[in-house]
């Protein structure tokens, strides 16, 4: 009798892993929130992802006021993440954690820094009803050397559709 080898078991593995999986399912979110280095400002932003069960990626583009009397500068960022979620919601809520980097621009008087820098964090997105959900971010970005703050600490909420 024949024995299967390794690397036909791993083919068959793999063509029931991918024929059983899920579609692609895209989303888009309009935030507002605040980031609080070195004072407390406003921010705005939009970002959209697609995300299979677990696993997703998305692009993220935010923009937070400047405080000159607080020397907090002006901050655009616009970031590519990786996402890891539960794959369905609990009671409504769906945890997920994020990693990514991507470009920054801050300003404030004469100084202006563009540069690459990374951001974590977390959330959960919380079923409202149909597609519709709201969405509670905290991040953390490292910013190049150059940038007045190089930590920045930013807490957003969201309306998120499911698409």
């Amino acid at each position: 009798m024949r024995q299967i080898g390794p690397i036909a078991v791993s083919t068959f593995v793999f063509g029931v892993l991918l024929a059983t999986a899920a579609p692609a399912r895209a989303d888009i979110t309009a935030f507002l929130g605040v980031n609080t280095t070195p004072s407390t400002r406003q921010t705005r932003g939009v970002a959209a992802g697609v995300g299979l069960v677990i696993v997703g990626f998305e692009f993220e583009y935010a923009i937070t006021n400047d405080d000159p009397s607080a020397g907090a500068p002006l901050l655009k960022t616009g970031m590519g993440n990786v996402y890891l979620q539960t794959p369905f919601g609990l009671h409504g809520v769906q945890p997920y954690f994020t990693v990514g980097g991507g470009f920054y621009h801050e300003e404030l008087g004469d100084h202006s820094d563009t540069s690459f820098g990374f951001n974590t964090g977390g959330g959960a997105k919380v079923a409202l009803a149909g597609p519709l959900q709201l969405r509670l971010d905290y991040r953390v970005f490292r910013l190049g050397s150059g940038a007045l703050n190089t930590s920045v600490h930013r807490f957003y909420a969201g309306v998120n559709l499911k698409l």
